[in-house]
C-alpha cells in the first residue's frame, strides 16, 4: 500500500487552486519556449557528437603515429648498430690493407727473385722442350711489370710455372722436336725420364743419343739402345704398357 502525507497532499492542492489560468497565448509561447529549448538541446547533442567523432579520430591518429614513431624507433636503431659495424668493418678494411702493403713491398721483389732463379733453372737444367719453357719464364717477366694485373694474380702465375717445374721431375713424357746439328736442324723423337734422363732418337731409329749433363752435349748411343729407347718411347705415348727397359741412366754423384 503506498504511504501519502496528509499534509504535502494538502498543499499540493492548494498550490494548484492557487495558480492562475493560463491562457492559449500564454500556453503556445511555453509551448514555443519548449521547442528552442528542444532545438538547441538537439543542436548541443549534435555538437557533442561530432565533438566525440572527432575526439575518437584523433585518438586512432594519435594512436597510429604511436605505432608508427615506434617502428621508426626501431629502424633507426638497427640503421645505427648497422653504421657501427660498418665503421668497425672500415677500420679493419684499413688496417688489412695497410697490412697488405706492407705485405707487397716485400712480395713485389720476392717475385723478381723468384723469376730470375727459374730463368737460370732453366738454363741449367735437361734441354727438354726449351723454347716453351723459356717462353714461359719470358710471359713471367713481362707480367711483372703490368701494371693491369695484380699482385695476387703475378704471384699465382709464378707459382703455376713452378708447379709445371716440379712435375716434370716425376713424369715420363715423349714429344717430337727439333734438333740442331752441325748439319741443320732435323726433327727427332726425344725421352725425358723425370728430370735425370733426356734421349733423343731420330725418327728412322738410326741414330739414338743421351744428353751429356756433365759435358753439356749429347752423346751417341751404341745400336744396343735402339731397341729399348723405341720401346721407352712407345710406353711413354702409352702405345704400349709398362714394362722394363734397359737406358743409359747416369751413376748417382758422391755427395763431398
Amino acid at each position: 500500500m503506498l504511504n501519502i502525507d496528509p499534509g504535502r497532499l494538502l498543499f499540493t492542492v492548494s498550490l494548484l487552486l492557487a495558480m492562475p489560468p493560463l491562457s492559449a497565448a500564454s500556453l503556445s509561447g511555453v509551448v514555443k519556449e519548449q521547442e528552442k529549448v528542444e532545438k538547441a538541446a538537439a543542436a548541443s547533442q549534435k555538437r557533442i557528437d561530432r565533438l566525440a567523432d572527432d575526439t575518437e579520430r584523433m585518438l586512432a591518429e594519435y594512436k597510429l603515429v604511436l605505432r608508427q614513431y615506434d617502428t621508426l624507433k626501431r629502424y633507426d636503431d638497427q640503421v645505427e648498430r648497422l653504421v657501427r659495424s660498418q665503421e668497425q668493418e672500415l677500420a679493419a678494411i684499413d688496417r688489412q690493407l695497410a697490412g697488405i702493403e706492407a705485405t707487397q713491398q716485400g712480395v713485389v721483389p720476392l717475385m723478381g727473385r723468384m723469376v730470375e732463379t727459374l730463368e737460370k733453372f732453366v738454363a741449367l737444367d735437361l734441354p727438354f722442350l726449351p723454347e716453351e719453357r723459356r717462353r714461359r719464364v719470358a710471359e713471367l717477366k713481362a707480367l711483372l711489370d703490368r701494371a693491369d694485373i695484380s699482385v695476387a694474380e703475378k704471384y699465382r702465375r709464378i707459382l703455376e710455372a713452378y708447379q709445371v717445374e716440379m712435375e716434370y721431375g716425376r713424369t715420363l713424357e715423349a714429344y717430337t722436336g727439333e734438333l740442331e746439328t752441325a748439319r741443320g736442324r732435323r726433327s727427332v723423337d726425344y725421352l725425358r725420364v723425370g728430370r735425370m734422363l733426356l734421349l733423343y732418337q731420330t725418327l728412322d731409329h738410326r741414330e739414338t743419343a743421351v744428353w751429356d749433363a756433365a759435358a753439356g752435349e749429347w752423346r751417341r748411343l751404341d745400336e744396343s739402345y735402339r731397341r729399348p729407347v723405341m720401346e721407352a718411347l712407345r710406353i711413354a705415348r702409352r702405345q704400349a704398357p709398362p714394362d722394363l727397359v734397359r737406358l743409359p741412366v747416369p751413376a748417382p754423384e758422391v755427395a763431398e
